[in-house]
């Protein structure tokens, strides 16, 4: 379950850190492991495993980050500058030592739509890994990368809150390659279910609207550590 950054660092990451950069690659970056899965209508599961970098309710246009004095936006998160609505974004960081199989949050009707990188290359995120493993910090002066690269906007529609969230899927430097398991557009994903795999560090931000029947509160906070279809990450209040 959820854990501060320094015990799961000391529980995950240090027993493999001597280990060769083949062997991590071959034999543990790509592991799956079973679990089980929770199914909770009154609350989102965290989408991935990783470090919690923000969780902030805006409007589409105003800052989530402000980064080197550039502000990082909705809009400039789905590339879209007709969205819209105000939101309550979640964060999460992905690390080397991460297992990176994504799981639903929320049960709904699953779509995707890739939008390539800005620029030949996506930017390194390799600066703000080595903060959070070897400093225990999040610097928003490192994430340059969530304005450049490529990333998959993953829309689900969820019957039960009669509208639709986002998970928002964004690849490293070394890596093109975010895959959905299943390629059939508007198939229904059940809570907790695996639906997509991003290679070696990536991020991963969940994005839901808000509403004026419900009201949607995180339970987590910021620098701790979670797991997909594990932690829950935000209770709806109706």
């Amino acid at each position: 379950m959820a854990q501060e950054m320094r015990e799961w660092i000391e529980a995950e990451v240090v027993p493999y850190q001597d280990k060769p950069l083949e062997w991590i690659s071959q034999y543990h970056f790509f592991r799956d492991p079973a679990r089980a899965a929770y199914v909770d209508h009154n609350y989102f599961f965290s989408p991935a495993d990783g470090v919690v970098l923000y969780q902030k309710v805006v409007g589409p246009r105003e800052p989530i980050l402000d980064i080197k004095g550039k502000s990082y936006a909705l809009t400039t998160a789905f590339r879209d500058e007709s969205f819209d609505h105000r939101c309550l974004v979640i964060g999460i960081f992905m690390t080397f030592f991460d297992v990176h199989v994504n799981r639903m949050p929320y049960g709904g009707r699953l779509s995707f739509a890739l939008k390539e990188p800005i620029g030949t290359f996506n930017r390194p995120m390799l600066a703000m890994e080595q903060d959070l493993l070897d400093q225990l910090r999040i610097d928003p002066a490192h994430a340059g990368y969530l304005h450049y690269n490529e990333r998959m906007v993953n829309r689900v529609d969820a019957p039960r809150l009669r509208g639709p969230y986002w998970i928002v899927q964004i690849a490293d430097y070394d890596v093109d390659s975010i895959t959905p398991f299943r390629q059939r557009q508007g198939m229904f994903c059940t809570q907790g279910r695996r639906f997509s795999q991003i290679r070696y560090g990536s991020q991963v931000e969940l994005v839901i609207p808000l509403s004026a029947d419900r009201e949607y509160v995180p339970v987590e906070t910021v620098g701790r550590h979670v797991k997909a279809g594990l932690d829950p990450l935000v209770k709806i209040q109706w």
